[in-house]
């Protein structure tokens, strides 16, 4: 199994992870914003970094539905973690 470093010390089985996303581009839609707001109210969001946050991710989880990673890292630095690079 895969995994990948999403910042700070977490880090997620890659088979889990359902899309990564960019938080500045992806906060300007009103469905976003609707969606992370609704996650934080349900408790499934989870901030690893202490820093201004660049991306989220979504995966799955086998207790709850979706769980949303905050992180410091950009997608395309995610992206490359992902392949290898």
């Amino acid at each position: 199994m895969s995994y990948l470093h999403i910042g700070q010390n977490a880090m997620l089985p890659e088979k889990r992870i359902i899309g990564i996303f960019d938080l500045d581009i992806t906060s300007q839609s009103k469905r976003t914003r609707e969606f992370l707001e609704k996650a934080e109210q349900e408790g499934v969001v989870v901030p690893v970094t202490e820093d201004i946050p660049k991306s989220f991710l979504v995966c799955d989880h086998p207790y709850h539905r979706q769980i949303v990673y905050i992180s410091q890292l950009n997608t395309q630095t995610l992206q490359k973690r992902s392949r290898g690079e």
